[in-house]
């Protein structure tokens, strides 16, 4: 029986609608690589390829190492999201916070992981109204490693008092998500089909189900015994 479920964020029950795409442009124009840079168009595939990796990461590997302008790039991709996010464009993914609430009533704790910092993961929870929605939230930099390592999600496991990991379920919108969870040793890890990666990417990475939505989450995860009075 599933006792938690770690999720994701953007793409997964956050809409994403280009968001990380237009930060990250703006985030390495500050570093001098501009739009019609002969380096930016790999650097923009880099990013989707690696979607659901700590942004810090992809910035390391994109900069080459070069962790002054790493740093600088990140905290100007952290501002650049944060700025959206405050004008309005930021949105669920249809349904997201009602499966989180139906999980919950049926006693099954909830984790919210995200590969941003915990300012911009702050700011989206709030811009969202989803104080208190979940029973955890969780960045990189609170567990130790972003994804593709198990580290938010066992960390979750631990915080919450999971007592196997056979007893987690883990959804996100990237192969990095799926990578984390099998690695967590996690009995379900899916995939949703609302963001960055596609079911070929899924089923190559290893993903025990691939989801349209997460919408669809609880009739995964829940016994058929739920919801009685």
């Amino acid at each position: 029986m599933i006792k938690l479920v770690v999720l994701d964020m953007a793409g997964t029950t956050v809409a994403d609608d280009g968001l990380v795409e237009r930060a990250f442009t703006q985030a390495i124009g500050e570093v001098g690589v501009a739009e019609d840079d002969a380096a930016f168009p790999g650097m923009l595939d880099y990013v989707r390829r690696t979607m659901g990796e700590s942004k810090i990461t992809v910035f390391r590997h994109l900069l080459d190492g070069d962790e002054g302008r790493a740093q600088q790039a990140n905290q100007a991709f952290e501002r650049a999201y944060a700025e959206r996010v405050a004008d309005g464009d930021c949105r669920e993914i249809d349904g997201a916070a009602a499966a989180i609430r139906r999980l919950r009533d049926n006693g099954i704790k909830v984790a919210l992981t995200t590969g941003f910092s915990e300012t911009t993961q702050r700011q989206i929870i709030d811009a969202l109204g989803w104080g208190g929605l979940t029973d955890l939230t969780l960045t990189p930099a609170q567990a130790g490693r972003g994804r593709p390592y198990p580290d938010m999600v066992l960390t979750a496991l631990l915080r919450l008092g999971i007592d196997d990991v056979r007893e987690v379920a883990t959804v996100g919108d990237t192969a990095y998500d799926v990578r984390s969870g099998l690695r967590a040793g996690a009995s379900i890890v899916a995939g949703v089909l609302t963001g960055a990666h596609d079911r070929a990417a899924f089923t190559e990475a290893g993903a025990t189900h691939v989801l349209e939505c997460v919408r669809d989450l609880p009739e995964l995860v829940l016994p058929a015994k739920e919801d009685l009075p």
